[in-house]
């Protein structure tokens, strides 16, 4: 078990290290684009692109290490009212849909959509749309094994409360 959360640990620091890095280049190829458009009145389609498929990458990344963290979304004003072996219960029947919805529409679809564009190439960039799409399994595969986890460690107990507001 102590496997699986050191195999935990180190995904989400490669996840918030690559999250970071990506928001960071951001930050200067935005002020790039500022700069060019505004200073030198020349707009520059590149940085465009790179900044839209940057955040994609970003956002996948981030959602995928949140699941990681079991820090997503949570209403908890109704299953807070239910016992403690109900929470616990709705918690994994949560569990299990996230994975398959995240295997299902990210992972499934993600490779069919990647293997559907790997001919067409973007823009101004020049690079194969698959390769920007390839984000989209990559990261459903990680929220499905962050599911896995997390069913692991509800069943077997050693599941940490979500970060309360």
């Amino acid at each position: 078990m102590n496997t699986l959360h050191t195999i935990r640990k180190g995904i989400n620091l490669v996840l918030s290290f690559a999250s970071a890095l990506i928001f960071a280049a951001m930050v200067i190829i935005g002020t790039y684009q500022i700069v060019t458009r505004f200073v030198f009145n020349s707009p520059s389609t590149v940085s465009e692109e790179l900044l839209t498929y940057s955040f994609t990458w970003m956002a996948l990344l981030a959602t995928a290490y949140v699941f990681g963290k079991r820090d997503h979304m949570r209403m908890g004003f109704l299953a807070d009212k239910f016992s403690d072996k109900a929470q616990k219960a709705l918690s994994i029947a949560a569990e299990v849909l996230i994975m398959l919805l995240a295997g299902a529409v990210m992972v499934y679809g993600g490779i069919t959509i990647v293997q559907l564009t790997m001919t067409q190439s973007t823009a101004s960039l020049g690079i194969p749309m698959g390769v920007v799409y390839i984000i989209l399994p990559v990261s459903g595969i990680l929220i499905v094994f962050y599911s896995i986890l997390n069913i692991v460690d509800l069943v077997t107990g050693q599941a940490q409360e979500p970060a309360q507001p």
